[in-house]
């Protein structure tokens, strides 16, 4: 029995009960179908317990699944025995600190939208520091740091990733007047990378109302296997219901559109660093 099932492992039993549900079938038909305890299908639909690759199979079988690509990637999770650099801090933070983490290490592309902090993959040390040092209840000085050292350890994504950053914050000083030039200096030299396309939503544009909030897209192994992550006041939430997904869809399209091409992007950011 797992204590603490990672976002990979419940998003697994997420997806297979939803496949159960699916087909009309209740834990208790699921477990005789495939002859073990209803407590056992249980335990897997919350990620308590694992599940092979030959049950998941039989399981997608009598849900009637047919989506054999869908298949092959939920087996692909379920088998994933993977360690990823993020398990040194298990214990230590927040366990919602490291699911994000392992969903961009599995992440085939990730889109943010940034209203008033630059996102965490993009951040300077000073930043991040500045960041976490306005927390409250205030973090003692060790926790601070790990936290730190966790969110400069995570800047490895390597696959596609747009970010539409408003201007609001671009211009917000979370730090002093140095740490605010180092910042916008590293976006622009980030935003050279090939797989990193970053726009910029000036204050004087229309549309802002779809940018009104701001929000983390993490691309799955398939379109319906993408997740949402939203920061609110208690902690971040993921969202992965297909209505969820193509509302987020349509939110990032919508405020892509209003959003300033790469290049003029750029210069943007780089006129606002010449004020500092």
């Amino acid at each position: 029995m797992r204590r603490e099932p990672t976002a990979q492992q419940l998003r697994l039993a997420s997806e297979l009960r939803r496949l159960r549900e699916a087909a009309g079938l209740n834990s208790r038909q699921a477990a005789a179908l495939l002859g073990v305890s209803p407590t056992q299908i249980t335990h897997i639909e919350s990620a308590l317990a694992g599940v092979s690759e030959q049950r998941l199979r039989r399981l997608a079988s009598h849900y009637s699944c047919t989506d054999e690509e869908f298949i092959d990637a939920l087996v692909a999770m379920a088998t994933d025995r993977s360690r990823g650099w993020w398990e040194e801090f298990r214990g230590l933070l927040p366990t919602s600190f490291l699911d994000l983490s392992e969903l961009n290490h599995h992440a085939s592309f990730r889109r943010d939208v940034a209203i008033l902090y630059v996102p965490g993959l993009l951040q300077t040390e000073a930043y991040a520091r500045a960041v976490f040092s306005a927390r409250l209840p205030e973090l003692e000085p060790e926790e601070l740091e790990m936290r730190v050292r966790h969110r400069i350890a995570g800047q490895r994504l390597t696959v596609p990733y747009e970010l539409v950053v408003h201007e609001s914050a671009l211009r917000i000083r979370v730090g002093d007047r140095g740490s605010a030039r180092a910042q916008l200096t590293k976006l622009l030299e980030l935003s050279e990378a090939d797989h990193v396309t970053l726009r910029v939503i000036p204050l004087n544009l229309d549309g802002f109302a779809w940018a009104s909030s701001s929000m983390t897209y993490v691309g799955g192994r398939l379109p319906k296997l993408d997740t949402v992550v939203r920061d609110l006041p208690h902690g971040s939430v993921f969202l992965d219901s297909e209505a969820q997904l193509n509302a987020y869809r349509l939110r990032f399209r919508k405020v892509k559109a209003v959003s300033l091409e790469p290049d003029r992007s750029r210069d943007f950011i780089r006129e606002l660093t010449k004020e500092l």
